[in-house]
């Protein structure tokens, strides 16, 4: 997954992996073309809602890599469609990917391909609402992420998956959930996302919306969506206008998808049900007089 860097970084990198994939295309070499499609993926989260976009590269690479025997980009590609199709609540051909790359990992002996496609099925019970057993899987698969030698994967993934798991399809839920969350745990990269959810629970209000004023734009990676929702689900309790309009304007594009699917390994529900939420908070603040 790429990492969101500064403004300037946001432009050069997906200019410069476009130019290595015009490059390989014209040297007709198909490994260098197979990687260079990967450059084109990993830069292919510069805003939301860019799942179909990634579908394609995932396509071109499976195809390519299966004529020419390139059996770590056909991988790459199935893992690259199933995370795109999940994003797109196509699970009917995110599974077809998931047991393509089971096979080809199988077939080739690459284990750790099994950790992803474990993800993905926990994360596909959670989209079809089946919780119980969605929180079971997740914590089987977070076992198999130990000593997986992922520890960009494995850092804060297990907190994160809860609090996901109790928010799923419930924006309005964030002041319940914040009695879930465990400020000790580890929460990695995720904790700036996760402590206005601290303060909730601590009845910091003004501790909640500083912390939330204070959030980033959230990487430039497979999280986005779900990070934006993150910052939606206690912005709607605080009645934070400022964050809820400016989560809105970055969801947009993503209002077919479902927030954070196209990583894989969470998802918080359909896109345009935070967006019909915040939406219809943001209206009720608004009186005649504003």
């Amino acid at each position: 997954m790429s990492q969101g860097a500064g403004e300037g970084d946001n432009v050069r990198g997906p200019q410069a992996a476009h130019e290595a994939e015009e490059i390989a295309r014209r040297l007709e070499d198909p490994a260098l073309l197979a990687f260079a499609l990967n450059g084109v993926f990993m830069q292919s989260c510069t805003r939301a809602g860019l799942a179909s976009r990634r579908d394609e590269i995932g396509a071109e690479l499976v195809a390519l890599a299966a004529r020419h025997g390139l059996v770590t980009f056909e991988v790459l590609g199935h893992l690259i469609r199933l995370q795109a199709r999940g994003a797109l609540a196509d699970f009917a051909a995110a599974d077809e990917h998931a047991a393509a790359a089971d096979l080809l990992a199988e077939r080739h002996e690459r284990p750790l391909v099994g950790v992803f496609t474990e993800w993905y099925r926990a994360l596909r019970l959670a989209a079809h609402g089946r919780l119980a057993r969605a929180e079971a899987a997740y914590v089987e698969a977070a076992a198999r992420l130990e000593g997986a030698g992922m520890p960009g994967v494995e850092r804060g993934l297990p907190p994160l998956t809860r609090l996901c798991l109790r928010l799923a399809g419930r924006p309005s839920s964030a002041r319940e959930t914040a009695e879930a969350v465990d400020p000790a745990a580890d929460w990695g990269p995720y904790r700036p996302w996760a402590e206005p959810f601290f303060s909730l629970r601590a009845g910091r209000h003004a501790e909640a919306r500083a912390a939330l004023r204070a959030l980033p734009e959230p990487p430039a990676d497979l999280l986005y969506e779900a990070l934006c929702c993150l910052e939606a689900a206690p912005a709607l309790v605080l009645g934070d206008r400022v964050v809820l309009e400016r989560v809105r304007a970055r969801l947009l594009p993503a209002a077919g998808e479902l927030a954070g699917a196209g990583s894989g390994l969470i998802t918080l529900g359909p896109v345009a049900g935070w967006l019909t939420t915040i939406t219809t908070a943001l209206d009720r603040w608004t009186s005649p007089s504003t």
